[in-house]
């Protein structure tokens, strides 16, 4: 992106204006000058949309960056790729953070349909049964409204895609499998927190009941698409995106500075950030709970 004129960034959680602020500043900061940024943000409230442009918009101006939010008010699943208006000339990257995992489970509820609200009308997005799974993976998962998302988002051409996902097996079937997961993987989240937060923090019970712990009554709980929790390890989303079209790309060694030095500024001792394959994982102790990898949907020499 360095020397590009116009980039855009889809960002499929857009709730959180914090990192774009530094994106912001950074730009600002390019000798050459900073490129036209377009920032469009996917959530399903408006309001939080609609603060996130007020933020945004104030600090390019302070910064005199030029600036454009494209806010898209839907639900992940629901999403048509022509509303991210993505332009021929636009230096494209998307981010996507705990959101991918949300597609699986609509699968339960359109066993049969084609999920075509996903589809770029230029039809490059669907094709993906016509594109072979990678040999390396030893995965394939079955055709799914994922599968048909990520094949619309290469139809795009976007030059990285970044993806964090909770590195947990979730998504199993039987609940004896589902329950034995989720209570390893909670247990290291609830005790990163039981370290970082003090117990009488309101934020933290906020955290604990509200966020970790529907997270475990849905898995636990739901089935068929009231099941949204449906968590994956990298090796699953590698062999999806590789099956949409997508070769990982490796996060920089200065990307894993930059992550360590993060998770030491937590302010305790049991984060660890691990590099593998090009890919960062978040641990707890040795218990990796979260994964970010980057991928490129086409070649740019």
């Amino acid at each position: 992106m360095e020397s590009e004129k116009i980039v855009h960034v889809v960002d499929l959680g857009g709730a959180d204006a914090t990192q774009w602020l530094e994106l912001l500043h950074l730009l600002a900061a390019r000798p050459e000058g900073p490129p036209h940024l377009r920032l469009t943000a996917v959530h399903e409230h408006r309001d939080v949309l609609t603060q996130t442009a007020m933020v945004l918009t104030k600090e390019a101006e302070r910064l005199d960056v030029p600036f454009q939010f494209n806010p898209v008010v839907s639900r992940l699943e629901a999403l048509d790729v022509e509303s991210l208006r993505v332009k021929t000339g636009e230096a494209l990257a998307v981010t996507s953070s705990l959101q991918l995992h949300c597609l699986l489970a609509s699968d339960d509820d359109s066993s049969g349909k084609d999920g075509h609200h996903h589809q770029s009308s230029n039809g490059k997005g669907g094709d993906t049964n016509k594109r072979p799974r990678s040999p390396e993976s030893g995965v394939s998962p079955s055709t799914s409204r994922a599968d048909a998302f990520l094949g619309a988002l290469w139809g795009l051409s976007p030059k990285v895609v970044v993806v964090t996902e909770q590195e947990a097996s979730h998504n199993a079937a039987p609940l004896t499998e589902r329950f034995v997961e989720a209570l390893n993987y909670y247990a290291a989240l609830f005790d990163c927190l039981e370290s970082a937060a003090p117990r009488g923090s309101v934020e933290r019970a906020r955290v604990e009941r509200w966020l970790l712990g529907e997270e475990v009554k849905n898995i636990v709980a739901c089935d068929g698409a009231d099941r949204r929790e449906r968590h994956e390890r990298l090796d699953r989303w590698a062999a999806r995106m590789e099956g949409a079209g997508f070769a990982r790309v490796p996060l920089s060694y200065y990307a894993l500075l930059q992550a360590r030095r993060a998770a030491q500024g937590l302010g305790c001792d049991g984060f660890k950030v691990r590099e593998e394959k090009g890919a960062f994982f978040l641990c707890w102790q040795d218990r990796a709970i979260f994964s970010v990898s980057a991928w490129r949907g086409r070649r740019f020499d």
